[in-house]
């Protein structure tokens, strides 16, 4: 038994994996893009850098076109080799669901490789039909194996109308319970002359470009939960031409960050309370940081207390005397007789009356509105060895008392998990040097993920190894 096994064994739940990764086997992607936009076009995305799903552009590019182009060091060597065993897992439905007891791990959702890629796809005829084309993939190669192991399909969202078509599609046709959807879009500023590279980024809420409610409503009407799990890599610091590690470096905290604020900042919590959303992979340092954080601007800047920063509030016969008396060293090449109008208004902008509530989408009242609607729509997947997952559960650290709902991910099929077999064992250590007790720990590994999927779909669960322990947690959770 591996060490993971055994902590399953002294648990009196299930262990619920809410992001393993399956990797997948190219050639017969490429055989269901073939059925789903030909051949003709099949060949011609996958000769394309910017259509093909794995980012091979940056190694046709030479040493000189990297640095003038700026183009980031993309990932490499991000699968297991010298673990072969894991490598097939990763690959392998079959073989991922024969050791799902070695990992301690009762029933996961599976996330795809190459399907992170295709979701930031530019060329549209070229995202779609690989997206469409994953999608058949996984609902094929995983059907047998559904009792533990639950694929997720891959929605694109340059656009709501291509977003809501591929839900239709997964979810009603191919019978998908769980989704990934691109967390933010890079668009062309069209008035530059290199729209290559002049891009502004769309998280899908605060200035987007479309209205995405329809999405949303859409995800409601379904009862799926809105997953993202994109990175950070080649925008803002973390843009190094040569140095993967470095534009990996909390890449994924940082994108999930953006798209979070985004979609609590235009009040989509507030117009949708029962939709579900997650941030994969970048644990719950930065969603604490953030959750606590907009508690204290709102509590400076919101709607009333922003006034006392409008300058022409100053009372100038006040800042004048004070000038006066202890201002000389400001003053001493200045006339004096012009203090007045040079105080006033010192450069401050008048803002004008309907830019100044701007929480105004979000319409708190009090800063535990902020709680409300923060905590219970947002949920964080966390690998095992981050010891920040501790944090999620401190309700001394978090504003109100606050849980915030971390999710166990465990990551399996990528680079951050050199043995599949210890996950489980890496995220109790927690547990036994006292940072999380037995509640917290239970939360972590499975009432969260219940309540991230069960509440949106109450049969969620049904037909799986899980079903009767779920079923019983989502009474709970109502209860």
């Amino acid at each position: 038994m591996s060490s993971s096994s055994q902590i399953r064994a002294q648990l009196d739940h299930p262990v619920l994996d809410a992001d393993g990764h399956t990797v997948e086997f190219m050639p017969a992607v490429r055989e269901y893009l073939k059925d789903v936009a030909g051949g003709e076009v099949a060949a011609r995305i996958f000769s394309s850098p910017a259509g093909n799903p794995i980012p091979f552009g940056w190694y046709k590019a030479s040493p000189s076109e990297r640095l003038t182009d700026r183009r980031s060091r993309p990932p490499w060597w991000g699968l297991p080799s010298e673990n072969t065993l894991d490598r097939a897992t990763a690959m392998l439905p079959k073989l991922m669901y024969e050791r799902l007891d070695e990992t301690g791990v009762d029933f996961a959702i599976v996330y795809p490789t190459a399907g992170l890629f295709a979701l930031g796809t530019p060329i549209t005829e070229a995202r779609l039909a690989l997206c469409r084309a994953i999608n058949d993939y996984h609902a094929d190669v995983f059907a047998p194996y559904r009792d533990r192991l639950c694929p997720v399909a891959v929605i694109p969202m340059h656009t709501p109308e291509e977003a809501v078509a591929e839900l239709d599609y997964a979810v009603r046709e191919r019978g998908f319970k769980a989704i990934l959807m691109a967390g933010h879009i890079m668009r062309p500023i069209t008035t530059s002359a290199d729209t290559r590279r002049a891009t502004w980024m769309d998280h899908l809420g605060v200035d987007s470009l479309y209205d995405y409610d329809p999405v949303w409503q859409r995800c409601l009407d379904l009862g799926v939960a809105p997953a993202f799990h994109s990175g950070g890599m080649g925008w803002g610091s973390r843009n190094s031409v040569n140095n993967y590690m470095f534009n990996h470096l909390g890449h994924f905290a940082a994108a999930g960050e953006a798209t979070c604020k985004s979609l609590f900042m235009s009040g989509v919590t507030r117009r949708f309370p029962q939709l579900r959303f997650a941030f994969l992979e970048g644990g719950t340092g930065w969603a604490v940081n953030l959750y606590n954080d907009i508690i204290g601007h709102w509590e400076k800047r919101n709607r009333s207390n922003v006034y006392r920063y409008d300058p022409r509030r100053m009372d100038l016969e006040q800042m004048q005397a004070l000038f006066a008396s202890h201002g000389a060293e400001v003053l001493n090449r200045l006339d004096s007789q012009a203090l007045p109008s040079l105080i006033a208004p010192m450069g401050e902008s008048f803002e004008a009356d309907e830019m100044i509530d701007e929480w105004r989408a979000i319409g708190i009242e009090r800063a535990e509105d902020i709680r409300d609607r923060f905590v219970p729509s947002f949920f964080f997947g966390c690998e095992a060895d981050d010891p920040m997952n501790a944090m999620a559960f401190d309700t001394r650290l978090n504003s109100f008392g606050a849980r915030l709902q971390a999710i166990f991910s465990s990551d399996i099929g990528h680079w951050d998990v050199p043995d599949i077999s210890e996950v489980l064992e890496e995220a109790y250590e927690l547990c036994a040097d006292g940072f999380l007790d037995e509640t917290d720990f239970r939360d972590f590994t499975f009432a969260n993920t219940v309540h991230l999927y069960g509440q949106m779909n109450p049969t969620f669960f049904d037909d799986t190894v899980v079903a009767d322990a779920c079923a019983a947690e989502i009474r709970r959770q109502a209860a």
